[in-house]
C-alpha cells in the first residue's frame, strides 16, 4: 500500500478520534478521499470471510473491520447515525447481488456510499467507494431517481464562455503555469489546474469533429467517446474515466454530451455551496460551485454524431444561462440494480 495511504491511517491512530468525530473535508491529515478510502478498504477487507454469520452480525462484523483499517477505534456499539461513519461521511452495504437496497431515506448527493461485494464463498471481494451523485447516474432501471434538471436553449453562437472567469475560490488556487497530472482523474493541485478561458479556447476546436455513433440507447459510450477527444485536446497523454465526478477531476471540468435540451444534473445543483469529497488546494475546500461544465451540444444521423455547440460555465454561474427545472424531478423507491460493470469500472 501506498505510503500515502498508510499516513491516513497512522494519523487517525495517532488523533484519538472516534468515526463519529466530524474531520473538515479535505483535512490533509485526517479526511481519507474517495478514491484512498476504496484503496484502503480494498487492501485490508479483501477475502474477510462472513460465512454463516447472520444478517446483523456480518453488518457489524464489516463495520468492525472497517474501523480497524482506517485506524479508529471499535466502538463497543454502533450507533444508529446517519451516516453510519460520520467522521468521514459515508455508509457500508454489503453486497452479494446487484440489488443495492438503501432503506429508509433518499440517496444523499455528496455522502459517501461504501459498496462492499461478497463472492460466493461469502468472502469479501472488492469495494468501491461512490458518493450519492455517482450513484444516482449510475441505476439503469429508474427506479430511484432524484435528480435536478435544467434547459439548454440554442441561440445563434456555436461557442459561448458563460463566465470568463472562475468563481474566487478557483481563481486562489490557479498558478501562472499549469503542468497537467498524467492523468485526468488525479486530483487537482495548484499546479493542474487551467483557468476557465484556457478550457475553452482548447475546447471549442472540437466543433464540427465527427465520431461513429454507438447506436440508440447507448449514451454512455457516445460519451465515452466524447470524454476520449477532450482529454486529448486538454494534452493528456492518456484517456482515464472511474465514473466518479466530475468526469476529468484533474480540471474540476463535469462533461456533458447533449442530444436534447434537457440537461440531467443529479442530486446536486451545480451552484451549491456544498463541499466536494477532494483535498484542499492552498488549503482552501474545493465546492460544488467551483466545478466548470462543458456542455456540447451534438446531432446524429444513425451513423455519426456531430458536435455543433459548446457551453462552458462555472457552477456557479449554470443558471445564469441554462434555466433550472422547477422543484426536483422525484419518483422515489428503496431498491436500485447496480451495472453489471459497477465493481470493475
Amino acid at each position: 500500500m501506498p505510503k500515502s495511504y498508510l499516513a491516513y491511517v497512522e494519523n487517525i491512530k495517532t488523533s484519538g478520534l472516534s468515526i463519529y468525530d466530524s474531520i473538515k473535508i479535505g483535512d490533509p491529515k485526517l479526511w481519507i478521499p474517495s478514491k484512498d478510502l476504496e484503496a484502503i478498504l480494498n487492501k485490508k477487507l479483501k477475502g474477510l470471510s462472513l460465512k454463516d454469520l447472520p444478517l446483523r452480525t456480518r453488518s457489524k462484523v464489516v463495520k468492525t473491520a472497517v474501523c480497524q483499517a482506517l485506524g479508529y477505534p471499535v466502538p463497543s456499539s454502533f450507533r444508529k447515525e446517519n451516516p453510519r461513519f460520520p467522521g468521514q461521511n459515508f455508509d457500508t452495504y454489503a453486497q452479494k447481488a446487484n440489488n443495492l437496497q438503501v432503506w429508509n431515506e433518499d440517496l444523499d448527493g455528496t455522502r459517501r456510499y461504501v459498496i462492499i461485494k461478497i463472492n460466493v464463498n461469502d468472502e469479501v471481494e472488492r469495494v468501491k467507494v461512490v458518493t450519492g451523485e455517482t450513484l444516482s447516474f449510475l441505476d439503469t432501471t429508474g427506479t430511484l431517481t432524484q435528480k435536478y434538471q435544467a434547459r439548454l436553449n440554442i441561440k445563434e453562437a456555436k461557442a459561448e464562455l458563460i463566465n470568463d472567469q472562475d468563481t474566487d475560490n478557483i481563481q486562489r488556487m490557479l498558478s501562472k503555469s499549469a503542468q497537467l497530472s498524467s492523468s485526468p482523474i488525479d486530483y487537482p493541485t495548484e499546479r493542474s489546474l487551467y483557468p476557465i478561458k484556457t478550457i475553452f479556447k482548447k475546447l471549442k476546436l472540437l466543433i464540427g469533429t465527427t465520431f461513429n455513433d454507438p447506436g440508440y440507447d447507448q449514451e454512455r459510450n457516445r460519451g465515452s467517446k466524447l470524454h476520449k477527444l477532450i482529454c486529448k485536446s486538454l494534452d493528456y497523454n492518456s484517456y482515464k474515466d472511474d465514473g466518479r465526478f466530475p468526469d476529468i477531476c484533474n480540471q474540476l471540468l463535469e462533461v456533458k454530451l447533449q442530444m436534447s435540451p434537457t440537461i440531467d444534473l443529479g442530486l446536486v445543483c451545480p451552484n451549491s455551496e456544498e463541499i466536494i469529497d477532494f483535498p484542499m488546494v492552498k488549503g482552501h475546500q474545493i465546492r460544488h460551485c467551483d466545478i466548470r461544465y462543458a456542455l456540447f451540444y451534438a446531432k446524429t444521423d444513425g451513423k455519426e454524431v456531430t458536435l455543433t455547440h459548446l457551453y462552458i460555465t462555472s457552477g456557479e454561474s449554470f443558471f445564469l444561462r441554462f434555466p433550472q427545472f422547477q422543484g426536483k424531478v422525484l419518483n422515489k423507491k428503496i431498491q436500485m440494480h447496480l451495472p453489471n460493470d459497477f465493481f470493475s469500472a
